[in-house]
This record gives structure tokens, sequence and C-alpha cells, in this order.
């Protein structure tokens, strides 16, 4: 009997450093081709500079990252390919989601699975209400836009008419810039909404010339679709014809900056995030940055959203001693804070979503570049659109 026994300690013990060895797995989820790829691609360059400062173990367990693309924007796909992860994979945390319908598509995944769902972007406030184990590191609309509004009344501004993507982020952005922008004594005078996938601006963007506002409010997704809006807002005069263009900090995307040109010179945003930002954590992360992903341009928000949610995977699995249970993660991401590149950022415990400071900021251009330079800024801003 006794050799038994000791035989079977044995093989336990045997076994026991096998696995100790078994890695964290995130299972980050995102668009990686298709015509939203670089929000993939940023949030891989994100976690990489992350953990190539911070090394790929955490109390003795690896963190394995498995990325997976949606091509999308593709609510179905990102749901199965969730659910494959949860059930084949086993991970231990869902991340990424780039686009609101992909996200709004996977919570039910991270309920019924008991998995924490860190949100890299996706940028509607509601996505946080779906589920308990849901928590963001990027930012809400809401929370870029309002103080926009409030700014622009402040600054001779009387008269806008908004032009917001028609999805849940852009119908965020316009309700929370027109409330603040109102109630400053501003008037919306038209909203304009364009559609998601492969818009044409020019049509819109005439029409806003010929009502003749003050200017212009502007939501679009990041990436191509920034620079076109910007292209039509040139190319049809709008400048010369007095109607300035004022925008969330998406459509300055430091990652397409340079490429908009000159038209974007002088176009003040508010946003949470910029690469011209001064301070060490930055500086670290943008080095980290180059050198994970040396030929893919100018690190930008999703980057960061993506290196902060990182922050917070770690230290849940260090708070856990690599030992993940879900209620005890969700725990310990309430209240959370640390030292962005951005600045301070912490997770507010009652809704699960970011508090940040949101800066205004000014296209500069220094050194032959185009740079999102701050010269104001809002401390400790919550979601207003999770506010009565």
């Amino acid at each position: 009997m006794n050799k038994i026994v000791a035989s079977a300690l044995a093989c336990l013990l045997v076994a026991l450093p096998a696995l100790a060895q078994e890695p964290i797995k995130v299972g980050v989820i995102a668009p990686f081709t298709g015509p939203f790829a670089d929000y993939g691609k940023q949030f891989e360059a994100g976690a990489k500079a992350f953990q190539k400062l911070h090394g790929d173990t955490v109390a003795g367990r690896k963190i394995q990252l498995i990325f997976k693309d949606t091509g999308g924007p593709s609510p179905e796909v990102a749901k199965r390919i969730a659910q494959e992860l949860v059930v084949q994979e086993n991970v231990d945390f869902l991340a990424g989601f780039g686009l609101t319908p992909e996200a709004l598509a996977i919570t039910d995944v991270a309920t019924q699975g008991k998995k924490p769902m860190v949100i890299f972007n996706a940028a509607t406030s509601i996505i946080t209400t779906k589920s308990p184990y849901v928590t963001r590191t990027s930012m809400t609309l809401p929370q870029i836009s309002a103080p926009l509004g409030s700014w622009a009344a402040k600054n001779g501004i009387k008269k806008v008419i908004t032009l917001v993507a028609d999805y849940g982020p852009g119908n965020d952005a316009e309700a929370a810039f027109k409330k603040t922008f109102t109630a400053a004594g501003g008037q919306v005078v038209e909203s304009i909404r364009t559609p998601l996938q492969n818009p044409e601006f020019a049509p819109f963007v005439q029409r806003i010339k010929d009502a003749k506002p003050d200017a212009v409010f502007i939501f679009v997704p990041a990436g191509q679709q920034s620079i076109g809006v910007m292209k039509a807002y040139t190319d049809r005069g709008l400048a010369q014809a007095g109607i300035k263009a004022i925008a969330t900090g998406d459509v300055t995307d430091d990652h397409v900056l340079n490429a908009m040109g000159d038209a974007a010179l002088g176009l003040v945003t508010t946003f949470h995030y910029s690469a011209a930002h001064d301070s060490p954590e930055n500086k670290a992360f943008l080095q980290a940055y180059k050198q994970v992903a040396p030929d893919a341009g100018r690190a930008n928000f999703m980057t960061v959203g993506a290196y902060d949610g990182m922050a917070l995977i770690y230290d849940i699995v260090a708070k856990l001693n690599g030992k993940i249970d879900a209620e005890k993660a969700m725990e310990i991401v309430k209240g959370w804070k640390t030292q962005s590149p951005r600045g301070p950022i912490s997770i507010d415990p009652q809704t699960r979503d970011i508090v940040q400071t949101i800066y205004v900021r000014r296209v500069e251009k220094r050194d032959g570049e185009l740079w999102n330079v701050e010269f104001d800024k809002i401390d400790n801003v919550s979601d207003p659109g999770k506010q009565p």
C-alpha cells in the first residue's frame, strides 16, 4: 500500500510543474483584414509593446495572446470566434473589440462563459451594461465629445451641423456634443448621418457648405474614413467659406494624421491620447512600440487601449497569483488605477468603465510632421452617457 501511495505522489509531483506551466490565454478579437484592418494591427502592436516592457510571464504563468480576425465589421463572425475561444481554447480573457457591433455580439458569450472581457476600443456607452464581466480601457464617445460641445460654445461657435457615422458611437458622440453645446447656448441646425461602410462624403459636405453654419462637428471611424472626410472638407472649400471643423480625436487619429495633409492644420479635437503627449510613460511606450512594430507607422489611441488593457490583465493575474476566477477578477477591475501613457486612468467601480483626462488639442506642424498638440485638459472625466 505504501508503495502505491508513494508512486501516486511521485506522479503527482511530476504533473504539478507541467500544470504550473499552463499559459494564461488571452483571446484578442478584432478585424485584422478588411476596411478596419488597422484596428487589429494596432491592438497587436500595443499588446506586444506592453510585453516588451513587462515580459510575458506573471505569477509563474506565461501570458499567451491568441489573435483572431473578424474581417469586420461582422458581429456574427465575432460571436462565433468568441464561442470557439471559450469552448475550444478555454481562454481566460476575451479582449480586443475594435467595433461596437462586434463587442455587443460577444457580451452574452462572456456572461455565459464567465470570462472577463476587456474592451480595447469599441466606444458605445452601453456596452459595459450588457454583461457583469465587461470592462473597458479605451474611452466612450460621450466622454470625448461632451467636453468639445462646451469648448465650442465658449469659443464663439453658435451654429453647428453634426456629421457622424450612423452606428452606436456616432449616435453617442452626436447626442453628448449636442447636449453640452446647446446647454451652453449653441444651436445644432442639422444632423447628418453617414453609412458605416463605404461612405461617399462629398454630397454631405456640400450640403453643409450650402447651409453655412459656423462649424461642422465630425465623428467617423478612425482610418480611411477620417482621411476621406477631411479630403471632402478641403475639396469643397469649407474652410475658405468660413466653416470651422471640430471633431472627436478619432478624426485626427495619430496613425493617419500625416496622410491627411495640411487640410487638418488647425483642426481642434478632444481626445484621451496623443502621440505628442509629454510624459515618461508615453516615451517608454513609444520606444517599445517602435521595437515591436518598426514598420507600423505612428502609435495611436487603439495601441494605447490595448497596452492599458494588458496592464489590467497582468494586474489581475498577479493579484490572483495566477489562479483566474472571473468573479474575483471583476472585483479587482472595480476601482483599478494605473499611470498610462495617456496620463492617469482608473475604472469606475459602479460602471466598470474608464475614468481619464480628456485633452483639447490642435493639429500643428512640427519638423515637417503633423501632431495633435494638447493645449487644455479636463481631469477625471467619466462617461456622461451613464450619468442621469
